[in-house]
């Protein structure tokens, strides 16, 4: 369905509510399970941001630079900002900017934003903990996703239960959050010692980093499906992006 039929039909949507014909909660229904647009190798979803608040989000790991680009020219044709594309190599990036497209690139987390909206407020107090160094660029990719949708984020990072004394220091932050992600490898044991400590909501992200028994993230996957500390959700490994969006809902319901 092209741009000029799907204006044509919220239109007569619309003057079906002004004549009566329509109530006001159906027309929403409808318009929220609008088309999406058949690029051949991608379904643009333009109403996931009435649907639920945020725009389609761009996986760019294994698409090609053109396919990113046809996508993100298609976006912004509709209107879209803040564009978020994750797992994104720099040569990507690089590719896009030549392309005349207003991208901002985050190496560290490998995550870019187009057409980035720079009124968007923060709001609320999100935490973001990294149990080492090692576990950085995942929680830089929780802490841009949340950012750019609109969260004030606190940075913790290498507060591991190695030395606890680290985070034990930084409790009065923690007792401020309004929810927080814990991104830790290794055994996971960081989001069982601060979902004991906090009231709020704990996000649990368990890393890939870590020795051969680490299983890539396993281990760290179920102890943190394991833990016994109260009100823990747990994440794919690695997946700060996920993070990042649930735990920026989270903090935005708390705003309300």
């Amino acid at each position: 369905m092209n741009k000029a039929n799907r204006k044509e039909q919220i239109l007569e949507l619309l003057k079906c509510v002004k004549d009566g014909q329509v109530s006001p909660d159906d027309a929403l229904l409808r318009m929220q399970t609008a088309p999406f647009e058949d690029l051949g190798y991608a379904n643009i979803d333009y109403h996931r941001g009435l649907r639920q608040g945020t725009g389609e989000v761009i996986y760019g790991q294994n698409k090609t630079p053109v396919q990113i680009r046809n996508i993100i020219f298609n976006m912004l044709d509709k209107g879209s900002n803040n564009i978020i594309i994750t797992r994104i190599s720099r040569q990507t990036a690089d590719f896009l900017i030549k392309q005349k497209i207003n991208l901002e690139y985050h190496h560290i987390a490998k995550l870019a934003v187009a057409e980035r909206d720079s009124r968007t407020q923060r709001v609320g107090s999100m935490v973001i903990a990294s149990g080492g160094t090692s576990d950085i660029p995942i929680c830089e990719e929780a802490a841009i996703t949340a950012e750019i949708l609109g969260s004030l984020v606190i940075r913790l990072y290498d507060v591991g239960v190695a030395g606890l004394h680290r985070l034990l220091s930084q409790q009065n932050i923690l007792a401020k959050a309004r929810v927080i992600v814990t991104v830790a490898g290794m055994e996971g044991a960081l989001a069982s010692v601060i979902g004991g400590l906090v009231s709020c909501p704990v996000i649990a992200v368990p890393t890939s980093i870590g020795y051969g028994s680490n299983f890539n993230g396993l281990s760290a996957l179920l102890a943190m499906l394991n833990s016994c500390a109260n009100g823990i959700s747990v994440v794919n490994i690695d997946n700060g992006f996920g993070a990042g969006y649930i735990a920026n809902r989270i903090n935005k319901m708390e705003t309300i």
